[in-house]
């Protein structure tokens, strides 16, 4: 009986997140949006007068502050971010074009650095030696 109730729930819950990812998938094709494009930013004209400013990386200080799971979000966000400036380095590269603000990708990967660095420390700092262990091979996979 209670295999049955977990199941079903667990099939449910499955065949839910199927429909609601089958409307979403439908409300994307109207829209007309691209998930490639989440890889490349926003064209912007050459002759444009005011240069863009892009902001600086996270300080150690800054990310120690942070939850575990503000830290997991804010690394993806950092592959993310990675992923759409090496794809438009790339992309311009073969193109013969000078990539625009080169200085952006050693501040995401720096940034990067300070998270697993304030993950570690974390993980050090657990007193319980198997969760210790646990959190270094996860960190080591990222």
């Amino acid at each position: 009986m209670f295999l049955t109730r977990v199941l079903g729930r667990t099939l449910f819950a499955a065949a839910k997140s199927e429909s609601s990812a089958a409307s979403a998938a439908a409300s994307t094709v109207k829209t007309g949006y691209n998930p490639l494009e989440e890889f490349f930013e926003a064209d912007r004209s050459p002759d444009e007068d005011k240069p863009m400013v892009y902001g600086r990386g996270w300080k150690a200080s800054e990310l120690r502050l942070k939850s575990w799971d503000d830290l997991n979000k804010l690394w993806y966000v950092l592959l993310k971010e990675k992923n759409l400036l090496m794809t438009q380095r790339q992309m311009l590269h073969s193109q013969n074009l000078q990539f625009p603000n080169p200085e952006r990708i050693p501040k995401v990967r720096k940034s990067m650095c300070r998270i697993k660095h304030v993950l570690t420390e974390r993980a050090i700092e657990e007193p319980d030696p198997r969760r210790s262990a646990a959190m270094k091979r996860m960190i080591n996979d990222l």
